[in-house]
């Protein structure tokens, strides 16, 4: 389970968040595109962009049930 006090400082404020236990397995990135993206510095993939639809929001759950590590996490309900 993703630890939110290990949240990358690079997410974006908001619900979903990848924290420092990040592989860069690029499953996020390839099922929430809209939304995951990759520091190319640290090598990690983080949230850049929060969910403002439905679909994007069943992308970001789907690449949060799907992550190897458990690197995500969501914060909250809404």
């Amino acid at each position: 389970m993703a630890d939110r006090n290990k949240k990358l400082p690079t997410n974006v404020a908001g619900r979903f968040y990848v924290d420092e236990t990040c592989i860069d397995c690029e499953v996020c990135r390839e099922i929430a595109t809209a939304n995951f993206t990759r520091d190319d510095k640290t090598r990690k993939s983080y949230v850049f962009s929060q969910p403002d639809n439905p679909a994007d929001e069943a992308a970001c759950l789907a690449a949060l049930e799907e992550c190897p590590v458990e690197a995500i996490g969501k914060d909250g309900s809404s």
